[in-house]
């Protein structure tokens, strides 16, 4: 499939269904937001939190980042995603009921697979920043597959979606570059059009994840008959 195939796989299923996908993006951003005003924070305030930042700050910064890694990631990261792979799937448009469902279920699996994916990619980083660029893109599909494959253990599910996504990782870069028009409109219109691009976006990364599958299934099988 092309990237225009994933797009409209995604308009398809998001017809007539948008207001339920807007208001679920509306509760994304609320989610997002406690940890994005702490972290920006420094930044807007010209802080220079090495030298400067004040005794409370540091003790906040932790709070917002077990604040990220409890709340955020379970639902916004792993069951909004999910929520619009069913959405693509079955039609099901409950994308906030599906996203807190779907995300804090199994909580502690989904809280400790992200764990490992930020620690797996920071050491890649550490080598030099493309390398760690290209692993976040190995373990893009991680999201679904905790929901998909529910037997596979958090790191497991990671090392199958870096061999699922073997020959597919530009694939998925073009994808989101195809977006940046979006994006940008999103911007300009002061943030309110970024309500629509976040599901049209992440449905039509579930379009891609659902094909990416397919195929890793009809090689396996094409594998195990030629074996």
């Amino acid at each position: 499939m092309t990237n225009q195939d994933y797009k409209n796989a995604a308009l398809t299923a998001l017809k007539g269904k948008w207001a339920p996908a807007v208001l679920a993006a509306v509760v994304m951003i609320l989610i997002m937001m406690p940890y994005l005003a702490v972290a920006e924070y420094p930044v807007l305030a010209g802080i220079d939190v090495a030298t400067t930042a004040p005794s409370w700050f540091l003790p906040s910064m932790g709070c917002s980042l077990l604040y990220m890694l409890l709340f955020m990631v379970p639902i916004a990261y792993i069951g909004f995603p999910n929520a619009c792979k069913a959405l693509l799937l079955t039609g099901d448009d409950r994308l906030t009921g599906n996203s807190f469902r779907l995300g804090l279920r199994p909580w502690l699996r989904h809280c400790w697979a992200y764990l490992l994916m930020e620690i797996k990619v920071m050491l890649w980083t550490f080598l030099f920043i493309i390398p760690g660029i290209i692993k976040s893109f190995s373990y893009a599909l991680t999201p679904y597959l905790l929901r998909d494959c529910p037997d596979l253990s958090a790191l497991q599910c990671i090392k199958l979606s870096d061999r699922m996504m073997k020959g597919h990782k530009f694939d998925l870069f073009y994808l989101y570059l195809s977006f940046i028009g979006w994006l940008l409109l999103g911007i300009l219109t002061l943030g309110i059009g970024l309500l629509w691009v976040m599901p049209y976006m992440q449905t039509a990364s579930a379009s891609f994840y659902l094909d990416v599958k397919q195929q890793y299934q009809a090689q396996l099988e094409y594998n195990n008959q030629n074996n």
